[in-house]
């Protein structure tokens, strides 16, 4: 009994690592996007909870009713590396806004 909880504790750190991976590139992406496409201010920020907010839908949607195997809590799915995500975004978002609109 004890090593099987060991096993799922396990699997689900391994779950938070990927996800936490999953979230760097969203981040990535969504910021190199706002850039390109020119948004700045809080249009910018509501862009990145609005990505934020898509993955963890699609994700929920992937796993289905049985998230429980997977992760503890459905709301931390959504807030793992949001903070740190949001740094990636910046650093994205402010680069390639610069790149693209400013010069």
């Amino acid at each position: 009994m004890e090593g099987n909880s060991y096993t799922l504790t396990s699997a689900m750190r391994s779950n938070m690592i990927l996800l936490d991976y999953c979230k760097t590139s969203m981040s990535a992406l969504s910021g190199f996007t706002a850039g390109v496409i020119g948004l700045y201010g809080a249009y910018g920020f509501i862009f990145y909870f609005l990505c934020a907010f898509l993955v963890w839908a699609m994700i929920l949607i992937r796993m289905g009713p049985n998230y429980k195997k997977y992760f503890h809590k459905r709301i931390t799915i959504f807030t793992n590396g949001l903070g740190s995500g949001l740094f990636t975004y910046v650093l994205f978002w402010t680069f390639l806004y610069g790149m693209v609109n400013v010069y």
